[in-house]
């Protein structure tokens, strides 16, 4: 007997030791990781061009005031409580959401066409959507995403049980779209593939179809292979300063009466990043299939994290309902993206004042959030090294990280990068 115990492995725990010893360091998030190099930088000239929210002209972080004025209302509701909501969120909510993205004249919506859910933004929208189409979705379940694509969606799709590949978008010759060699990946691919398409101002590279490409992509996805499309609309509004020109490649697929997944944000345009905010709807092709996917789709969320957070989504019901704050939001989203366009301007004529080698036209044909610059990995660190310059290693910069004060300085790193490199 005491043979038998003596050769019994002890744990770490009982030795004194951690269960978790073995663990292994994880590299920083290659997005997030920029903003704790970035904090850790003791130089007063540092410039932070790789988070992807929205600054003033100031540098600072924005709070919408038609946000500050719903929040206020719902502070001095003393109707209001903290009781759990549904399992699929606020109702009014995901009613307002899906007119949002599908327009309010919308047929699916008016044929009961359309289910949507509450979820914790983008991220847990697509998430959602990718546990709900691996476990019920009968076709292929391999999802096709561009390359480059927001480096999440390559973490999010295979841990939700669907195969992730790529086809080809950006063209970095052209820095435009890839057209001719995104239509061949997706004739090569297998019939009945999900596609994942960004709605507007794809991230990182800023480059998006124009309407007629749009077309020939749907005439693709819908006629010749059978194709299942999921768009993550990160950006509505924020693109373009209109919610249903940044709406209309959805509107246009979901309108020749296929099914669609979309998952929408509510961190950008609203700017409600830490709140959480999204929703995923699911467009399918009749009424009863709606009723059993939405009781599927209540499946996959009571586990994954039982009902969601009341206070962002009332927020943006507020406003959303309301003729009022909604003209007043669309009129603070438009001054934002216009913000942004005025960044590309001066950026662009920065460099072109300083005679930078290379065509950097670019900087004013992309649109959104970001610019896909070109720079190499060796110039980016290069500008961090000496310029205190950060932004993403392929080169992308938050062009909402810019400001008037900050144009000339960066301009004068990218100048010297390249005239280096080159």
């Amino acid at each position: 007997m005491q043979d038998s115990m003596a050769s019994l492995s002890v744990s770490p725990a009982a030795a004194g030791g951690s269960c978790f010893a073995h663990v292994q360091q994880a590299p920083e998030d290659p997005i997030l990781g920029i903003t704790v190099a970035f904090n850790k930088d003791p130089s007063p000239v540092k410039v932070n061009l790789g988070v992807g929210a929205y600054r003033t002209e100031d540098g600072k972080p924005l709070l919408l005031n038609v946000v500050r004025q719903a929040e206020l209302h719902l502070v001095s509701d003393e109707s209001r409580n903290k009781e759990y909501l549904g399992i699929t969120g606020i109702v009014h909510f995901n009613k307002l959401s899906a007119q949002l993205i599908l327009g309010s004249d919308s047929p699916a919506i008016a044929e009961n066409r359309v289910v949507t859910a509450q979820c914790l933004s983008g991220t847990g929208s697509l998430r959602v959507g990718g546990e709900f189409l691996g476990r019920h979705y009968s076709g292929q379940k391999i999802i096709y995403v561009p390359s480059p694509t927001w480096g999440n969606h390559l973490k999010i799709f295979p841990l939700a049980g669907l195969e992730a590949r790529t086809y080809r978008y950006y063209d970095p010759r052209t820095k435009g779209l890839d057209y001719e060699g995104m239509l061949e990946d997706l004739r090569a691919a297998p019939n009945g593939s999900i596609l994942l398409l960004h709605a507007c101002a794809h991230n990182p590279t800023g480059v998006d179809p124009s309407q007629e490409q749009w077309e020939g992509i749907r005439r693709v996805v819908r006629e010749e292979k059978q194709f299942l499309p999921f768009f993550d609309c990160a950006y509505q509004g924020f693109a373009s300063g209109s919610l249903d020109n940044d709406a209309w490649a959805v509107r246009r697929f979901v309108g020749d009466g296929g099914e669609v997944f979309v998952a929408q944000s509510y961190a950008k345009n609203m700017g409600l990043y830490a709140e959480r905010v999204g929703a995923l709807s699911i467009i399918v092709k009749e009424p009863a299939v709606a009723t059993r996917v939405e009781s599927q789709l209540k499946l996959v969320i009571r586990p994954m994290y039982s009902t969601p957070p009341t206070h962002g989504a009332s927020i943006v019901t507020l406003i959303l309902s309301s003729k009022k704050w909604f003209e007043e939001w669309k009129e603070e989203l438009k001054a934002m993206a216009d913000r942004i366009r005025s960044m590309r301007h001066e950026l662009f004529n920065a460099l072109k004042e300083r005679q930078t080698p290379g065509n950097w036209e670019h900087i004013l044909n992309q649109i959104g959030m970001f610019t896909f610059t070109g720079l190499s990995k060796e110039q980016v660190e290069y500008m961090r090294r000496e310029d205190h310059i950060y932004m993403t290693l392929d080169g992308r910069i938050s062009m909402a990280g810019l400001n008037s004060r900050t144009v000339p300085q960066v301009a004068d790193a990218i100048h010297r990068a390249v005239v280096k490199f080159s």
